[in-house]
């Protein structure tokens, strides 16, 4: 497990700005959902040491930043989504800046730097200074910083802010690169569905400081919606119109050869295959129809939540 949160309270004067919170997330590449003001900001913040919370709430790579927050800084590399930068330094100077930050002696943050601006795709523009940077060069640079230090876990707050669809694929495809081939685990907050979609294997979602999702990816996306693929060996149009009689809504894309099936309100995928058997009819595919990230939030967000996450109220 790479993070956990029990029970987590945070006020702001009287206003709660998390309640309750709890989730836990295993290696791999996670993603934080949720309007402005659900708290994101707030439960970073609280994942860092950066807010006083009480101990034994939360857990980050075995050790609880109320008691141990420098240790915690130490093995978590942060990129923010604000603009971080010293003025009047080049993309070395910054970077090899954020390596002394987290104890790396002066020649192995050099070393460091130079590797990690490489790794991004910045080791041509590093003697550049920052002012000159486009948006796009500046975030790889805060993905450098964040990385220099050789942390096991990243917290990336809305990295792909400002960029355009190029810089954008290139941003994912580094986040995909760090969790796939480098090991890391990755907490990627962010407000772009299609980059959670594509990048992250979890879900965690607030909404005024409450999770009201907290599980796997695909479950969150193709549950509760009661949409189905279906795929048979023959007569597919036999079980179309047994599967509308009792109630569900059927359709047959043309030259797809299967059927998309949602199932009426208190069904269960069971009626597809009591309906299949008793027709004679062989299902050779059956399975949730993926309905998009936005159609899962907006369920989410209306208290709709699928049935593989934990809710809370």
């Amino acid at each position: 497990m790479v993070l956990s949160c029990q029970a987590l309270d945070y006020y702001y004067g009287s206003r709660p700005a998390l309640a309750g919170v709890e989730f836990s997330i295993e290696p791999g590449c996670a993603g934080l959902l949720g309007p402005n003001g659900a708290g994101k900001s707030t439960l970073m913040n609280c994942l860092l040491g950066r807010r006083r919370i009480p101990p034994g709430r939360v857990q980050v790579l075995g050790h609880d930043p109320a008691r141990e927050p420098l240790e915690v800084r130490r093995q978590v590399g942060v990129m923010p989504e604000a603009d971080v930068y010293l003025p009047g330094v080049n993309g070395l100077e910054m970077t090899v800046f954020c390596a002394r930050l987290c104890g790396l002696p002066r020649s192995q943050a050099m070393s460091r730097a130079h590797e990690v601006l490489g790794y991004v795709g910045l080791g041509e523009e590093r003697y550049r200074p920052v002012e000159q940077y486009s948006t796009g060069m500046r975030q790889r640079l805060k993905l450098a910083c964040a990385l220099v230090h050789g942390p096991r876990l990243l917290l990336l707050d809305e990295p792909t802010s400002g960029l355009d669809p190029t810089g954008r694929e290139q941003m994912l495809e580094l986040i995909e690169e760090v969790t796939r081939q480098a090991g890391l685990s990755v907490l990627l907050s962010s407000h772009i569905l299609g980059d959670i979609e594509r990048v992250c294997d979890q879900v965690v979602m607030l909404a005024e400081g409450r999770v009201v999702f907290s599980g796997n990816r695909q479950e969150f996306i193709t549950r509760g919606s009661g949409r189905l693929q279906v795929k048979v060996k023959s007569q597919p149009e036999r079980l179309a119109q047994a599967l509308q009689q009792r109630g569900c809504q059927v359709q047959q894309p043309p030259g797809r050869g299967y059927l998309e099936v949602e199932l009426p309100a208190g069904q269960s995928v069971d009626l597809v295959w009591r309906q299949a058997s008793r027709l004679g009819l062989q299902i050779r595919h059956l399975s949730p129809l993926a309905a998009g990230l936005d159609e899962a939030f907006r369920q989410a967000m209306n208290g709709a939540v699928p049935a593989g996450g934990r809710e809370q109220a």
